[in-house]
């Protein structure tokens, strides 16, 4: 039988409201770190093992650059991105793959239109085709690249899960995680990814979120790093207006959310969300990650209901707001 996500113990986190009649909700577990690491709040069962998906990515770039990754602001912050594909976020990971002295043959991620409209519109007009650098995680498939390459590993076969990168990367999320890795599985982008607990991935994230780039400590001066970079170059870790880039740009959070309904969350002060939709659907999972921040008392009611105004929360009827998607609690 296959391992499976844990249905037991979930609970109502977001709610569908059209006309004022709730039509559907969404049910999951999540899980809420205070400063100091101790479990403030938890919704659901947070010892379920979920597949973290694209929010993986942090610790997948922190290992790449402890592993030898030269990357630093703007290309450090795309190595942990699911970017939308622009000119600008493509022209990026070319610049990785060019200091490793590569084409972008060498990515092993599938091609793919850009997840931004604008981009794409633009590429059909010029008759393009979808590109492996449009491809939204191609800023970490450029990362694990650029660390084969410095240590003089094969590029044909990273992605294999006897490559001494990945066996690297399984290293750092075990260190990070505190736990030993429950399952493997294949991402979207053909990378592996790493079944753990929620709480698992949250005692990583804020690792991650809170460290310091004066730390003592190299894996933590290079977390510190990552952390400021995304910060500086919100625009990198997913793109104009989308749910990422707004908290990031609006609140100083450090957020990654990932396919299946995940989402990581890290208030400036390191009090840390993670959570798991249980029907794996994102389009609550900022709204629910800001709701309980909030209630953590760590990000002002004011701040966050200015950016859930710029999330894509409404509901429409005939083309205008006729409700919203909205935490539960």
């Amino acid at each position: 039988m296959p391992q499976t996500f844990a249905t037991t113990g979930a609970v109502e986190l977001a709610v569908v409201e059209r006309s004022g009649f709730v039509e559907s909700r969404h049910a999951g577990i999540a899980i809420v770190l205070a400063p100091d690491g101790s479990v403030a709040a938890q919704l659901g069962d947070p010892s379920s093992l979920i597949l973290p998906r694209s929010s993986l990515k942090p610790l997948q770039a922190l290992a790449c650059v402890t592993a030898g990754a030269a990357l630093e602001r703007e290309q450090l912050a795309l190595s942990t991105a699911s970017h939308s594909g622009t000119d600008r976020h493509a022209s990026v990971v070319r610049d990785i793959l060019h200091g490793a002295g590569l084409a972008e043959d060498a990515l092993g991620c599938p091609p793919a239109w850009p997840g931004d409209q604008a981009t794409r519109d633009e590429l059909v007009r010029e008759l393009g085709s979808p590109e492996r650098v449009r491809m939204n995680c191609s800023g970490k498939h450029a990362a694990m690249l650029a660390a084969t390459v410095a240590n003089g590993w094969d590029t044909a076969t990273y992605l294999d899960l006897n490559h001494p990168l990945q066996m690297h990367i399984r290293e750092v999320i075990e260190r990070l995680t505190g736990e030993k890795i429950a399952a493997t599985a294949i991402d979207g982008c053909g990378a592996p990814v790493y079944a753990m607990t929620l709480f698992g991935l949250a005692r990583a994230i804020q690792r991650i979120g809170s460290s310091s780039t004066s730390s003592p400590f190299a894996l933590h001066r290079t977390a510190g790093q990552l952390v400021q970079a995304v910060r500086a170059s919100p625009w990198t870790i997913d793109g104009p207006g989308r749910p990422d880039t707004i908290v990031i740009e609006r609140l100083g959070v450090f957020a990654k959310g990932g396919a299946e309904g995940v989402m990581i969350m890290v208030a400036p002060d390191g009090t840390t969300v993670a959570l798991k939709m249980l029907d794996g659907s994102g389009r609550a999972a900022t709204a629910v990650a800001l709701r309980l921040l909030e209630r953590a008392g760590t990000l002002a009611s004011p701040d966050v209901a200015d950016a859930m105004s710029r999330l894509p929360l409404s509901v429409l009827g005939g083309g205008e707001p006729v409700g919203t998607i909205r935490p539960a609690f």
